[in-house]
């Protein structure tokens, strides 16, 4: 199941997202998973942290959590 995001802006970076979808508590937990390699933006493994996320892009988080930008 995919759940939807809502931005208010043109993009997020994808630290601040994991924050705002509840996936993480702390930009902290955010940095980890992104350098471990647990995150991936439309199929991609995702390393930076300030990448930025617009609407339409697929974020997956360690294989189990998944959810599009609107």
């Amino acid at each position: 199941m995919m759940r939807e995001i809502t931005i208010e802006t043109e993009f997020i970076k994808l630290d601040q997202l994991l924050k705002y979808a509840e996936i993480t508590q702390s930009g902290g937990e955010s940095k980890i998973l992104i350098k471990e390699g647990e995150v991936k933006v439309n199929g991609e493994v995702a390393f930076e942290r300030g990448k930025k996320i617009r609407s339409g892009d697929i974020v997956e988080v360690d294989g189990f959590e998944k959810f599009i930008i609107k």
